[in-house]
C-alpha cells in the first residue's frame, strides 16, 4: 500500500534535507495560496507525492525535522487508515476520519500560526 500527500516546497527550512524515504512525485504545480500576514510567500510550489506505507513514521519524523518553525507551515499525508499532519517538531497521527485527532492537530496549527483557511487537509 502507498501513502499520499502534498508538500509545499517553501515550507522547508533553508538548509534542511528530507532524505532516507523514497518519494514518488506525481505532480509539481505552482499556486497562489500563501498568506503574507503569516509570513508565507503568496506563490507556492506544491509537490504531490506518494511513498511506501511502511515509511510513514520515518517520513513524518523527517518532515518534522525539515519544516520551518515560522510561517505557519505543516505537511500532511495519509495512508488508507491513518492521517499524518506534521509541523516543525511535532507529528499528529490519527485514524482517518477521527474528529478528535483532527481537532488536536488543528488546535496546534492555530497555536503555531497556520491561517484558519489552511487548516483544511484531507480527512
Amino acid at each position: 500500500m502507498a501513502l499520499e500527500g502534498v508538500l509545499v516546497a517553501e515550507s522547508l527550512r533553508v538548509g534542511a534535507e528530507l532524505n532516507g524515504v523514497p518519494l514518488r512525485v506525481s505532480c509539481v504545480r505552482r499556486v497562489e495560496a500563501g498568506d503574507a500576514a503569516a509570513g508565507q510567500p503568496v506563490g507556492w510550489t506544491l509537490l504531490d507525492f506518494a511513498a511506501d506505507e511502511r515509511d510513514a513514521a520515518r517520513l513524518a519524523d523527517g518532515l518534522a525535522a525539515a519544516l520551518s518553525p515560522t510561517g505557519g507551515w505543516y505537511a500532511d499525508f495519509h495512508t488508507a487508515d491513518e492521517t499524518f499532519v506534521v509541523f516543525a517538531g511535532k507529528v499528529f497521527r490519527y485514524p482517518r476520519g477521527q474528529e478528535e485527532g483532527r481537532r488536536r492537530a488543528q488546535e496546534h496549527g492555530r497555536a503555531v500560526g497556520v491561517p484558519e483557511r489552511q487548516l483544511d487537509w484531507a480527512r
